[in-house]
């Protein structure tokens, strides 16, 4: 991490009785106090006191001097009014309800064991006081008497300045093993600059502050503290506890939730008030007091003031100019001595960084400082660091007023970037006098590898921490960068894909930057900000630019300076180096070797760099311009690395002395991407093999546009396809662009065309002219011939056809048609239904008898029975195809659980699965509570797929065969129902190859036929003796698994066979969340437009896609739909 960054941190709270010996003094606890002391809100401007009491019981608070007499009056009765909010004792404080808040205490014990601190010793004078304060707070109610807990901690005592002592505890080892309450307290910046610029302010602090929270009461044990008096723990809140700011943050936002950020703002238990006009104040107190009346919060009289004009806040002022900083703040840094001490030093920085926004270039300043801090580093106070010491403290005599910024106006960023750091002033345009105001000043010290950066990567590395620095200013507004250059430019102009610039490149998205040149800029605000900025320099200002090249493509370059990039491969086919040489009129001039000796890759990157520059000396180039990407030999080239590696010394000096012979020469880092050419010529001599036989000449590489075979013609925005081809009948020029191909390509094209007049026309091979068209006539002649008053809604090549009749013609025309076609709505919403399954069939198995239920209703069955039924309830067991059915009224929720109980569960055990449709009477509060006593995991279909329980819907077909053909009164088909089912039963089904019955019960069903005309088995079994019939029985029943298995491997080649011939028919249609899609009108209910209605409906969003082919769908407007939808019954759409 950046040291600089770590230097500048807000300190870190101290939790009271850390590293604590006995009879020692703890500064640590005296300073966490002060500074919980130096927090309170006060008024800058003098104030008045008041009595809103009487003269026997007088009660005093504070208002702003500034009030004029009629808002006095008003602000002195308004608190009259309200003196119940006021606490002016601890009887005063009735606490706040445990129902809204009260503190818990989880602990670690297994990581943190409980701990019992042993008594220190305190002088006897010091033990008076002590049990002075813990009796107050007994009586005041915030302590009782507690013995036995596993956890116990000392008091610290903490002397007052009037002789009183404040008692506080020890809680290390219980702060210790309490996990962190992670709500967080609001952001001090911004907090800060939502209060600043208000006309009227009243500041207010809880009394008592974290006592008005209460312990929850299994907790407050666990508070328990020792004393020579006996052992104590706390009813309410103490201080010193980890979590205690979070939770009482949490009760501030619980009540103030809709006033925060708009009448009020909140700290832990700091509140201030603030309107933008006097009348307002008033009413934003009344409502803030009736919440406090409400919830029984109390305020602390002595630590409030009403009615200010500026006050101080978090060690800030604030007012209606702005923000400043707390003149106390400024003393104690001006009064301090220069550090002595490492701690010394960092303390003095943890001072500065909570005011950093207010000064400019901070990092830059404190550099002398930051020496001091490096690892095993002397402290040695020199004049370097005086002069820095001092600077910082005069800078602080005149610090900036600094102004929240205005919301919907743009922000302007100056940005300037050092060697080793950067600074940044934020600021913004007054729409009225048109003057400059800052708003947040920034600095940040480089890290060692980020001050490598070439200057304009340090640019752009800066510009991406400052915008996500100042995230809360600059995601809301534009923002107007003023800078040495432009990094958006090059990092949205660059092609390269290294790590860092893609990174840069996403995370700068999401603001709205603009880049404004210096040019367009004030003269007076460009040198207000350099005057921010001083620095001591002689050095005389340089014309050049780094990376000009880069930056400034539209400016025209010097003519005589040459070019060069070089590049270095090593892999395991060998060794290779390559450089191009481009001289001032852009021709191009490759050389290539192949490198017959062991080498690293860094020897090969100074190979290549040598080989460049022999190069050039031989063209006798006097200026060049060195591009690598190795960082290692251009830094150590320009100085900037040390060359410690013993084989690279060498090379370093003997480039070095090649380099003497240029008149001017520079080397600059440039990403891979950048150096692609000289990367190829590299990567090609390591990998071929070259012998003098087969040197290779420079080649010509051209770049093809397209397939060789193709002939194709662009349009830009300014100019129609056929632009080209009619200049060159009209002229016989050809364009500026075209190379000797393009010319050929031109010229064989236009033997097709002919122009008469200004309109060109194509010659079709039926001798018809056909008027060529632009962009804009074909979209309209598309619109109008496909869907216009007697556009018939054809293909696409019908549509080209009908086009090409009509006289017209451009050169994509078929693939536009088509793709107009495509995307006409009416045409996907009418387009024929797609039969073809888009997924592979998915078999379902169960994995034995009675495991997995499908169950379905047949009905209503017309006519009605004679016993009033009209419906049939049929369940299947998906292993062995064993059907239950009964005859019912009306399918109710209660007809289906005890048919369910009665029929299924009593029979034949609770199963695993059951498998139902949607419909209410089968999912519903009684089944799922049956489901969920016996364990049952209730499964649904698709919505109006029955495939997905097409074991069940299959049974009812063959159910309701049986009983049609069986029934000769149509009225009393309830009575055959049992026959049908005894049928079905002792069929074999095809998909197990055996009979239902045999698979339940071992053996095949006697037949009432086969007690009338006895057949073999009837005879046989009827000779037998009853033990030897059982015998028998029960040889069938040991081998009734193998019959079981027998059946599953059956059915398993079944469903192969059959999930090979469905497959066949599949055509894959893939869907992805945010696609949007049709869904099949199923005509489930009578659609009012008859045969015109659509066949698809929609179109929806994609919400979810599954593995089994169920899909959630959305509307339009994000309201997702509650049932899924098979992917068979969507087809993509096209907007």
């Amino acid at each position: 991490s950046n040291p600089s960054e770590e230097l500048l941190e807000e300190p870190q709270p101290i939790y009271f009785g850390e590293g604590l010996d006995e009879d020692s003094r703890v500064p640590e606890i005296e300073e966490s106090l002060h500074r919980l002391e130096n927090r309170q809100l006060t008024s800058v401007e003098p104030t008045e006191e008041i009595n809103i009491g009487t003269e026997e019981e007088p009660r005093t608070l504070k208002i702003g001097t500034g009030l004029d007499p009629t808002q006095r009056a008003r602000m002195i009765d308004f608190l009259k009014e309200y003196q119940e909010v006021f606490a002016w004792s601890y009887a005063d404080m009735p606490g706040l309800d445990p129902s809204i808040v009260k503190h818990s205490l989880p602990l670690d014990t297994e990581n943190f064991p409980p701990k019992r601190q042993h008594l220190r010793r305190q002088r006897a004078g010091l033990l008076l006081r002590i049990k002075e304060e813990v009796v107050k707070q007994i009586n005041a109610g915030f302590l009782e008497v507690c013995n036995y807990s596993e956890w116990v901690a000392n008091i610290v005592p903490v002397e007052k300045k009037d002789g009183r002592v404040r008692v506080c505890v020890d809680y290390r080892d219980l702060n210790k093993a309490s996990p962190k309450d992670n709500f967080p307290l609001p952001h001090i910046d911004v907090l800060v600059d939502n209060t600043a610029r208000h006309n009227q302010f009243s500041f207010m602090d809880g009394f008592s502050g974290y006592n008005q929270i209460r312990m929850a009461e299994d907790d407050k044990i666990k508070t328990t503290f020792i004393t020579m008096w006996g052992t104590f723990c706390y009813k309410v809140m103490p201080f010193g506890l980890k979590n205690a700011g979070a939770t009482y943050q949490r009760a501030m936002v619980t009540l103030f939730h809709d006033m925060m950020h708009k009448e009020i703002e909140v700290y832990v238990d700091d509140m201030i008030a603030k309107s933008k006009e006097g009348e307002d104040h008033l009413v934003n107190l009344r409502r803030l007091f009736e919440r406090l009346k409400k919830y029984k919060l109390r305020l602390n009289p002595a630590k409030c003031t009403f009615g200010a004009k500026s006050g101080k806040l978090l060690g800030f002022v604030v007012s209606e100019r702005g923000i400043e900083v707390d003149p106390d703040k400024v003393k104690a840094i001006r009064e301090l001595p220069p550090p002595s001490t490492a701690r010394e030093v960092r303390s003095f920085l943890g001072r500065l960084n909570y005011i950093a926004r207010f000064i400019a270039n901070l990092s830059d300043k404190c550099q002398p400082l930051f020496r001091l801090l490096r690892k095993n580093a002397a402290i040695e106070w020199d004049d370097d660091c005086q002069k820095a010491f001092d600077d910082i403290k005069t800078y602080l005599v005149q610090s900036p007023v600094l102004v929240p910024p205005i919301p919907g106006r743009p922000l302007i960023l100056y940005l300037t970037v050092r060697r080793q750091s950067l600074g940044c002033m934020l600021g913004q345009e007054d729409e009225s006098t048109r003057a400059e105001h800052a708003i947040y000043y920034l600095s940040k010290k480089f890290t060692e590898g980020e001050s490598n950066y070439p200057e304009i990567e340090k640019m752009c590395c800066a510009l991406v921490w400052v915008m996500q620095r100042l995230r809360q200013y600059t995601l809301y507004h534009t923002i107007r960068l003023l800078s040495k250059a432009d990094p958006l430019k090059y990092l949205l102009g660059s092609p390269s894909s290294m790590r860092n610039i893609a990174k840069w490149r996403c995370q700068l998205t999401e603001y709205d930057i603009e880049y404004v040149p210096r040019t367009s800029v004030k003269g007076q605000a460009i040198a207000d900000h350099l005057a921010e900025f001083p620095i001591e320099d002689d050095t005389p200002i340089n014309s050049d630019f780094p990376d000009e090249g880069i930056l400034r493509v539209d400016e025209e370059e010097d003519g005589t300076v040459w070019k060069m990039y070089f590049d270095g491969a090593v892999n395991s086919t060998g060794s290779g180096i390559g450089a191009v040489l481009i001289s001032p009129d852009g021709r191009y001039y490759p050389i290539a070797a192949k490198v017959n000796f062991l080498c690293t890759n860094n020897v090969a990157e100074y190979e290549a760099c040598i080989l460049g520059l022999q190069a050039a000396i031989d063209f006798k180039v006097k200026e060049l311009e060195v591009f690598g990407d190795s960082m290692l030999t251009i830094f150590q080239t320009l100085g900037q690395w040390k060359t410690k590696d013993a084989k690279l010394v060498p090379y370093h000096e003997y480039l070095e002395e090649l380099a003497e012979n240029f008149k001017k020469i520079s080397f600059t880092y440039t990403p891979r991407i950048k150096n692609q050419f000289a990367d190829a010529l590299a990567t090609l001599a390591s990998m071929v093999s070259i012998t003098k036989e087969n040197l290779i000449e420079p080649l010509e590489i051209e770049i093809a546009k397209g397939p060789a075979y193709c002939d194709t013609i662009e349009a830009t925005d300014e100019q129609p396809w056929y632009e080209d081809i009619k200049h060159f009948l009209q002229t016989g020029q050809y364009p500026t662009f075209a190379n000797r191909r393009d010319r050929k390509t031109l010229r064989r094209l236009a033997t097709h065309y002919f122009l008469s007049g200004e309109t060109l026309y194509r010659r079709s091979f039926d001798a018809t002219l056909l008027r060529c068209v632009d962009e804009n006539e074909a979209q309209r002649l598309m619109g109008e011939i496909h869907e216009g008053s007697c556009g018939p809604h054809m293909s696409g090549l019908m549509l080209t056809k009908k086009l090409m009749r009509l006289g017209y013609f451009w050169s994509t025309m078929e693939a536009d048609c088509a793709k107009h076609v495509r995307h006409c709505h009416l045409c996907q919403a009418y387009a024929d239904q797609i039969k073809a399954p888009p997924n592979e069939l998915r078999p379902m198995a169960a994995p034995w008898p009675f495991s997995m239920w499908g169950i379905d209703v047949i009905g209503p069955i017309n006519p009605k029975a004679s016993n009033g039924h009209m419906f049939i309830l049929v369940a299947i067991d998906y292993f062995t195809k064993w059907i239950e059915a009964i005859t019912l009224a009306s399918v109710t929720a209660n007809a289906v659980a005890r048919f369910l109980k009665r029929d299924i569960i009593a029979r034949y055990g609770v199963p695993e699965t059951i498998i139902t449709d949607n419909a209410k009477n089968l999912n519903n509060r009684i089944i799922d509570d049956l489901c969920e006593r016996f364990k049952i995991h209730h499964r649904n279909s698709t919505p109006y797929r029955p495939q997905m329980n097409g074991a069940v819907e299959a049974a009812n077909k063959n159910i309701k065969r049986i009983i049609e053909k069986m029934t000769v009164t149509y009225k009393d088909w309830h009575e055959m129902l049992p026959f049908a089912l005894l049928a079905y039963r002792t069929s074999i089904r095809t998909s197990t190859g055996a009979t239902p019955y045999s698979l339940v019960y071992g053996m095949e069903a006697v037949l009432p036929i086969e007690v009338e005309i006895p057949s073999m088995r009837i005879l046989a079994e009827s000779k037998l003796e009853e033990a030897e019939w059982a015998k028998q029985r029960y040889e069938q029943l040991n081998l009734i698994d193998e019959k079981r298995l027998t059946a599953l491997c059956h059915g398993q080649c079944y469903q192969q066979r059959m999930a090979r011939a469905f497959n066949a028919r599949v055509h894959h249609r893939e869907f992805r969340p945010g696609d949007l899609v049709l869904r099949k009108v199923l005509h489930i209910t009578p659609d009012s437009r008859g045969k015109f209605a659509y066949k698809y409906d929609g179109p929806f969003v994609v919400r979810e896609v599954f593995s089994g082919g169920a899909i959630i769908l959305s509307d339009m407007d994000g309201t997702e739909n509650a049932l899924p939808v098979n992917a068979d019954a969507l087809k993509k759409y096209y907007p």
